[in-house]
């Protein structure tokens, strides 16, 4: 699918507007000068955790731990993942570190 040159700009447009959109509105909708909203805070503290939980259900969702190599790779990866970030507390080393080991782990040692 070929798009047009106005085409491409309506999309770079969409894309631009929507992001601006949600960079600001917070601003607008909670200035400095009114106190944030209850529910706010309550969904600021607690989406974090739910959002990390949804990922790691979906990421072990096909797990077979019926065959070989019976989730190791899997294990392993999640092991290292929540040691380095219980040990470093930098979410962004933990992730990319346990994907690293993850990829090593299914591409070079479970082949």
């Amino acid at each position: 699918m070929t798009l047009t040159n106005m085409q491409a700009l309506g999309i770079v447009l969409a894309v631009t507007l929507g992001t601006v959109i949600t960079r600001f509105l917070p601003f607008v909708l909670f200035p400095d000068s009114r106190p944030v909203p209850k529910i706010v805070e309550y969904l600021g503290r607690t989406l974090p955790a739910a959002m990390m939980g949804l990922l790691v259900v979906y990421c072990l969702r096909n797990v077979d731990i019926a065959a070989a190599p019976h989730g190791l790779p899997e294990l392993i990866a999640l092991a290292v993942v929540t040691g380095l970030h219980l040990w470093k507390g930098n979410v962004l080393l933990s992730i990319g570190v346990g994907t690293a080991v993850y990829m090593v782990l299914v591409q070079a040692v479970f082949v």
